[in-house]
């Protein structure tokens, strides 16, 4: 009993080596392919690695789709919907729908860069396996703003190198790859993070339809819609639906479209050096005062002085 305590100590200690030497080789693949700062999609896997070298830099994000972000290196803030989650080496955030997403890395330098993955997820496959690991459900407990983020552990760690090693082989690409990310999807839905997921209302019937309705606005956000008319989708009443779509998101239905047509915006003006007139129409606002208004209370400044500050910190020419 006296040794006790240190070998609990000596047990943690080796824990805790075995998740920096994962991590540190979880950073390394991440760095192999970032050549330079920047967001790099890997289509075979369906996921996206990023690199950014400057403390303070802002990765301008429309919407993410649903996904598993962990940092290999570094530390970023991450503004999501209503909420700011800060994430740091070894621990992961949970998107389980497409939500807008704006990344300030915080912890980043040359010798040091920022680094993380990002694991594009299917809303439905997190469903089913929600649905499978928690049939009866999760007790329900009041909201837990941080809930979304969580310490990612050695073994998830090590599944996403593994998942990244099926890279070198084309059958292990077609056959293995998709079994780690069940694992990995399935280890996520079993920590604190799952347990939050779960309490959205994943096993649930409902979630099914807010699903339903987020894909619709995504892909119909310049269009007029009716919170009605998005709850039918849903095959719920108003009432239920804006409870629902709330708990998930953050938002209402329409601040969520209006968060959607703000971000489709700025990347327009930003990366297709589009004026303010001809973005806010594309976007679906019929007043370019209106959106100017709506532009400045949600990102904190005016469309031309925002582009003016965001080119500056990209360098875009």
């Amino acid at each position: 009993m006296g040794n006790e305590p240190y070998e609990i100590k000596q047990k943690n200690y080796e824990i805790h080596e075995t998740l920096e030497a994962e991590t540190m080789r979880l950073a390394e693949h991440i760095r192999s392919h970032t050549p330079y700062d920047g967001d790099f999609d890997n289509k075979t896997l369906h996921c996206k690695f990023g690199r950014y070298s400057k403390g303070g830099t802002v990765c301008v994000k429309t919407f993410n789709e649903p996904s598993l972000l962990i940092v290999a290196q570094g530390a970023k803030k991450m503004s999501i919907g209503q909420g700011v989650y800060h994430v740091g080496k070894a621990q992961m955030l949970l998107l389980p729908v497409a939500l807008p997403v704006e990344i300030h890395s915080l912890q980043a330098s040359q010798s040091k860069p920022f680094l993380n993955i990002g694991l594009h997820l299917d809303s439905h496959r997190i469903f089913d396996l929600a649905s499978k690991i928690y049939p009866q459900g999760v007790h329900k407990e009041q909201r837990d703003d941080t809930g979304l983020v969580a310490d990612a552990d050695i073994h998830i760690i090590n599944a996403v190198n593994r998942l990244l090693m099926c890279l070198s082989n084309a059958e292990d690409i077609q056959y293995i790859a998709p079994l780690v990310l069940d694992e990995i999807v399935i280890r996520v839905l079993r920590s604190p993070i799952g347990i939050r997921i779960v309490q959205m209302g994943f096993t649930g019937s409902n979630m099914q339809g807010i699903i339903r309705a987020i894909s619709w606005l995504a892909e119909n956000f310049s269009q007029q819609v009716k919170v009605a008319d998005l709850a039918g989708m849903a095959y719920m009443s108003e009432s239920t639906f804006h409870k629902h779509f709330k708990n998930v998101t953050s938002m209402t239905p329409l601040q969520y479209q209006k968060s959607l047509r703000l971000h489709e915006a700025r990347r327009l003006m930003l990366s297709e050096s589009m004026d303010a007139t001809t973005a806010s129409s594309l976007v679906g606002y019929v007043s370019v005062s209106q959106f100017n208004r709506d532009y400045s209370r949600f990102f904190g400044t005016p469309p031309k002085r925002n582009m003016t500050k965001l080119r500056q910190q990209f360098q875009y020419h």
